[in-house]
């Protein structure tokens, strides 16, 4: 498989140290540069930038998806299996608050895959998932 070019996302924090201690500190993503008012972190491989909105609010919506209400918007990343437990038993180990716990869902399906749902400090939605079979990542 050829190796995926990385994605870029840009989104809010109300407070940036507290950004630097969960994606850094509690997620274990690697900071790159950064400014008074932005903060680059490697996120799997994939550039993030936390940019500080001090008035920021969350305005949580749910959608229903396998038996859970998944807020969106979310992003998040796939990891393999090992590496998924490790970050869950990382986050419960932690007392991490998670907004749908570490679970598996659409057992025996195409789409069967371990996931979790959690916060960051401003509010933004995370989900990091891990396929029971990695090719299936796209199939219907």
């Amino acid at each position: 498989m050829a190796q995926l070019p990385p994605f870029h996302l840009a989104f809010p924090v109300h407070d940036l140290e507290a950004a630097r201690s969960f994606y850094g500190g509690l997620l274990g993503c690697p900071e790159g540069r950064s400014a008074e008012e932005w903060i680059d972190f490697d996120f799997f491989g994939h550039q993030i930038v936390a940019h500080l909105d001090p008035a920021m609010e969350a305005k949580p919506h749910h959608n229903p998806v396998d038996g859970h209400d998944v807020p969106v918007p979310h992003f998040g990343a796939v990891l393999g299996m090992t590496e998924w437990q490790a970050m869950a038993d990382r986050l419960q180990a932690a007392g991490a608050r998670f907004v749908i716990e570490p679970t598996v869902r659409f057992r025996g399906e195409p789409g069967e895959q371990a996931t979790m749902f959690f916060l960051d400090p401003s509010g933004n939605a995370l989900e990091i998932k891990a396929m029971a079979k990695a090719e299936n990542l796209f199939a219907r």
